[in-house]
């Protein structure tokens, strides 16, 4: 249960080819904006950006990189707690009736004796 952000945030993966299409000439600012709902000053920023070499593939894999460690250390925290409880379970012994045929439950147990069940 996370907050989520008020703004989006887009991969390197992302704004790379979008820059390098809008400076070929495949797709013009306008077109970016319409098709991917972005605004006009992201798009001139990112732009710049490409033009001065700050957006690149090396940039690219290692932002990948960075968020796939994140995932895995979140991951590795919610091991952590089920595996004890895991082991926990396996060693809690289970509540079982005094005969195989009395009916037993979790919570309440086995029946008491004299009782028949609810049945009449």
């Amino acid at each position: 249960m996370s907050i989520r952000s008020l703004y989006r945030r887009h991969s390197p993966q992302f704004k790379l080819p979008l820059c390098a299409d809008i400076r070929n000439g495949k797709i013009g600012r306008r077109e970016a904006k319409r098709t991917y709902q972005i605004l006009a000053n992201l798009i001139q920023l990112w732009l710049s950006q490409y033009d001065r070499g700050e957006l690149n593939v090396e940039e690219a894999a290692a932002t990948t990189i960075s968020e796939y460690g994140a995932k895995i250390a979140a991951l590795e925290r919610k091991v952590g707690p089920l595996t004890m409880e895991i082991d926990l379970l396996k060693k809690t012994p289970r509540l079982r009736p005094e005969s195989s045929n009395e009916p037993s439950f979790i919570i309440s147990g086995p029946l008491p004796a004299g009782s028949n069940g609810g049945v009449r």
